[in-house]
């Protein structure tokens, strides 16, 4: 994975973060957070099934601006539940290592 990508990752999140305190009449993620939770998790999920739709679909312009998308509302979904993205780094390091198939089940309830 390209340097570039991470470092992208790093400046939107410095961006979404410093937000949390802005206008909400003159910023769209100040905006987003001050809806909640909820409505941020909305949106977040409706851009996930845009991006679903694009990756079926085959355009792959249309998947890049999509996927752009989901890490941005992601990354707003974070913000507004408090959580930082050491939190997911952290979680993504404890699973190096193991099989994907070993750690679903692992979490399998049933």
């Amino acid at each position: 994975m390209p340097d570039d990508l991470g470092a992208a990752l790093a400046r939107l999140w410095q961006t979404v973060d410093s937000r949390r305190n802005a206008d909400p009449a003159v910023s769209y993620t100040a905006r987003l957070l001050a809806r909640g939770r909820a409505k941020v998790a909305q949106k977040f999920g409706e851009e996930a099934v845009e991006a679903v739709i694009e990756g079926a679909g085959g355009d792959r312009e249309a998947l890049i601006r999509e996927s752009a998308d989901v890490l941005y509302h992601l990354l707003v979904l974070w913000a507004v539940a408090g959580l930082d993205p050491n939190d997911i780094a952290a979680e993504l390091a404890r699973r190096e290592g193991t099989s994907g198939l070993a750690e679903k089940k692992g979490r399998d309830v049933l």
